[in-house]
């Protein structure tokens, strides 16, 4: 269920903040979303062997799942041999 939020922030930080989320296609919604959800959610916050992650590092999530045998190497080379081709 979404609600509605009222936030007072310094206007440089808030146009800053809109440059990103538009410069990473995203909502400046989605993007505050996010970083609040890793804040509070420690499920969220943690992998496997306990390192942390920063909301940052977080933001730059893009939803898509690579095989677990994907080799990137290979396909940066496929990638480059056709663009210089």
């Amino acid at each position: 269920m979404d609600a509605k939020l009222t936030l007072k922030l310094d206007k440089l930080v808030i146009d800053k903040a809109k440059e990103y989320a538009s410069s990473h296609q995203r909502s400046l919604s989605r993007l505050i979303e996010s970083y609040l959800k890793s804040l509070v959610d420690k499920e969220y916050n943690r992998v496997d062997n306990d390192i942390e992650i920063s909301p940052f590092v977080k933001s730059m999530q893009t939803g898509v799942k690579l095989p677990a045998d994907f080799d990137y190497k290979q396909e940066y080379g496929d990638y480059l041999a056709e663009k210089y081709k």
